[in-house]
């Protein structure tokens, strides 16, 4: 679904499960998020939406929307391809990664 997206790749000893982070470049909770799981040495990869062309950004959400019945918002964590959280609240990412 991500195959056209250059993601950058975010190294990390916690690696209990495959993380993706869609964020925004000029957001304060995806900061904040991202943050988190580099300061508790999380393997991640993340893209900065709002920094790709629109058409790969709307096919994206929309994708993201259809694939976990949410609504869009940023950041967007997916977890193994199977769930995912919208926006940053510490309590869900320390679980969703094991902390």
């Amino acid at each position: 679904m991500y195959e056209d997206i250059d993601f950058i790749e975010e190294d990390g000893k916690i690696a209990t499960n495959e993380l993706t982070v869609f964020a925004l470049s000029t957001c304060g909770f995806c900061r904040r998020g991202l943050n988190f799981l580099r300061e508790n040495e999380v393997k991640f990869r993340y893209v900065y939406v709002d920094k790709i062309d629109i058409e790969k950004k709307s096919k994206i959400k929309e994708s993201l929307k259809k694939k976990f019945n949410r609504r869009v918002a940023f950041p967007f964590l997916v977890c193994n391809d199977e769930k995912a959280i919208v926006g940053f609240v510490k309590s869900d990412w320390e679980e969703i990664c094991g902390l």
